[in-house]
Order: structure tokens, then C-alpha cells, then sequence
């Protein structure tokens, strides 16, 4: 397999382990680090943000092992392919959609709007259960995780924010 098939194979990859560790660890025994993200910040730092720390730890360590320690290219390709898709998350997640960095980009095309509905629509929801869309690149219609929400009788719904 090419290094390249690889690091992108491993791109595609980190989706599903983002949803896996989105849906049943953040949301489940790591709550009580990333509650901090189901609130209005105060600050620049949240207690979520060392999910990034923990989730770029594979990534260094396979870097240093391919480029370093001899444990082959793969390790290299792998490593590469974690950090683009943090880099990614972080562009797309903290960037356009909770702008910790401000910026003027509005979402023009279909796909780009649809993943940032789905991740507000998973945001109007306060508490660790009844949350809806768990992936980040991937995300299903706005109209059925409205659904989703509209069925969930413990969904803990945010009240809407009051305009000013």
C-alpha cells in the first residue's frame, strides 16, 4: 500500500474513531471534561480543549517512532494522517464553527452548511444525553436530527439565546 493511500485512508479513518470517542466516552465517563464545551466559555481555555492534548499523543508518538526511532514509514504516514485530521478538526470545529479565531467565512456550499447545522443542532442540547450528530466531516440532514431531537424526551434542549 502506497504511504499516501495510507495517510488518507487514515484521515477517513479518524472520522469514525472521532465519532466513537464524540459519542461514548466525551459523552459518557469524560463528561466531566467535556461538559466545559456544552456551556458558554469564559476565556480563551475550556476543560475539552485537553481532548486535543490526549487525542495528538498517537500522532506525536508515531511520528517520532517512523521519523525517529526506526519503526518504518508506516508509522510516519499513520502519525501524518492523525494530525491532518486534527488539523482539520480544529480549522472546521473551532475555527468556522465556534470561531475561538474570528473570521468573516460563511458557509456557502451545500455540504459546509450541512455539517455546521448539524454540529449547532448537536449543541442546543446542554447535558450529556439526547445529543444528536457525533462526527465532524460527516453528518446527516439537518431535517432528520431535527427529528432525532423533537423524539428525544430526555434531550436537556438549551433555551434559545436571547438576541439583543
Amino acid at each position: 500500500m502506497s504511504l499516501l493511500l495510507l495517510f488518507l485512508l487514515t484521515i477517513a479513518a479518524m472520522e469514525g474513531f472521532a465519532y466513537v470517542m464524540h459519542r461514548w466516552v466525551m459523552h459518557g465517563p469524560g463528561w466531566f471534561l467535556h461538559a466545559s464545551h456544552h456551556r458558554p466559555r469564559s476565556g480563551m481555555w475550556e476543560a475539552n480543549d485537553l481532548y486535543f492534548v490526549i487525542f495528538a499523543l498517537p500522532s506525536i508518538l508515531l511520528l517520532l517512532g517512523g521519523v525517529q526511532w526506526g519503526w518504518g514509514s508506516w508509522a510516519t504516514a499513520v502519525g501524518a494522517g492523525i494530525a491532518a485530521y486534527g488539523a482539520i478538526y480544529l480549522g472546521f470545529h473551532d475555527i468556522i464553527v465556534h470561531r475561538r479565531v474570528g473570521h468573516r467565512y460563511v458557509p456557502r456550499s451545500a455540504y459546509m452548511k450541512r455539517i455546521v447545522q448539524a454540529h449547532r443542532l448537536h449543541h442546543v442540547v446542554g447535558t450529556k444525553q439526547g445529543c444528536v450528530s457525533f462526527g465532524f466531516l460527516i453528518a446527516p440532514s439537518a431535517g432528520q436530527l431535527k427529528r432525532e431531537l423533537a423524539k428525544s424526551e430526555t434531550a436537556g434542549l438549551r433555551a434559545p439565546a436571547q438576541r439583543r
